[in-house]
């Protein structure tokens, strides 16, 4: 597993409930692979982390040759693990099984891919994460949709709990209307990684639907933040369907700078496209934090609660036409989608704050103790 600084979905969902953890008064620490590379062990608020070196990847997974011993050196009460990053959380389970501590598993997706990928998933699916899914003590999935989406999780249903991510409402909030917009009047955003263990966002189905927003919105520009091997390959397809002028790659996005990205748009849009591999979808929380309709696909975990508050457009995965559908209603009603905003802002006020994760993740912990 990485860790702060490193951005991704579940790199994000570890750090942010750390943090919480450690305001509630938890001693937290991160054992993680040093990807990127930093100080092999620092405190950061109030998270003790401690990264270890690691010799390679194995389906987007670092192998820390030190992580054992690093795990049993530990005096933990419990241990939280996160799939799908198979090594770590296997590991965890071998280091709470030795020291007779609890086991709890953040079940995010499932571990699949292609080809030789496909191949080792397949395996590791029959073998090694059935054995994980036995030793842990609860398993956590973010929306209960995943118990049937999952043909994993079936058999475990007596130790599943659901407990939704969180984002932190303090620091994505709406800023002021009279901020300067990214180079547009109509600006859709969408925020990923752009490689190939991430294509299941979407990306190349949203690029059609832009196609065809363009023909009645000329003037309509689709950001795209991220980087990754593929973002050349979006590059070409957006000039292969005349998009040069509508599609803009603002490439990698610090961190400190992405309340800012989410204001700057008009909307935001998550086009995913597996239910297998997209566990939540975090960023559609934020841009909702920040007061944005959103645009998604049922398979995303917040997905209902976006319908049921209308805050936002939510279709089937894999239709180009009515995702451009979902795009062209968002943006005709300028007077519409800023109700939608706001019906957003006031849901994760209501349901997805980080100190309300938190305090039930501590209620579970407790509940093992």
């Amino acid at each position: 597993m990485r860790f702060h600084p490193f951005i991704g979905g579940v790199e994000n969902y570890v750090y942010n409930l750390s943090q919480v953890l450690a305001k509630l008064g938890l001693e937290v620490k991160v054992i993680c692979a040093n990807e990127p590379e930093c100080r092999m062990s620092e405190s950061i608020r109030g998270i003790e982390v401690k990264r270890l070196q690691y010799i390679g990847k194995i389906a987007n997974t670092n192998i820390t040759p030190g992580l054992p011993l690093a795990l049993l050196a530990e005096d933990f009460d419990v241990i939280h693990a996160h799939l799908p990053t198979p090594w770590s959380s296997d590991w965890s389970a071998f280091a709470a099984k030795a020291k007779g501590k609890p086991l709890v598993l953040t079940y995010h997706n499932d571990i699949v891919g292609k080809g030789f990928e496909g191949n080792i998933a397949g395996l590791y699916n029959s073998t090694g994460l059935q054995l994980l899914l036995k030793a842990a003590s609860r398993i956590i999935i973010t929306q209960p949709n995943y118990i049937s989406a999952s043909i994993y999780l079936k058999n475990h249903k007596n130790k599943i709990k659901v407990v939704p991510n969180g984002v932190d409402t303090n620091r994505f909030r709406p800023k002021g209307e009279g901020e300067k917009r990214l180079k547009s009047r109509k600006v859709l955003f969408f925020l990923g990684v752009l490689d190939k263990f991430h294509k299941y966002k979407g990306l190349d189905c949203l690029l059609k639907a832009m196609l065809i927003v363009k023909r009645e919105m000329p003037d309509i520009k689709l950001a795209v933040g991220g980087s990754g091997e593929l973002q050349g390959h979006y590059m070409d397809m957006a000039v292969r369907l005349g998009l040069s002028k509508n599609v803009e790659f603002l490439g990698r996005i610090p961190e400190e700078t992405l309340p800012e990205c989410y204001n700057r748009c008009d909307a935001f849009i998550l086009p995913s496209v597996s239910a297998k591999q997209e566990g939540f979808g975090i960023v559609l929380l934020e841009a909702m934090a920040c007061a944005k309709p959103v645009i998604s696909t049922e398979i995303v975990g917040v997905a209902e609660d976006v319908k049921r508050s209308d805050a936002g457009r939510i279709i089937q995965p894999k239709d180009a036409g009515a995702l451009a559908q979902a795009i062209l209603e968002v943006f005709r009603n300028k007077e519409e989608a800023g109700e939608m905003g706001r019906r957003g802002r006031r849901l994760v006020e209501e349901k997805y704050t980080w100190e309300k994760v938190g305090k039930e993740m501590v209620r579970i912990y407790k509940e093992l103790i």
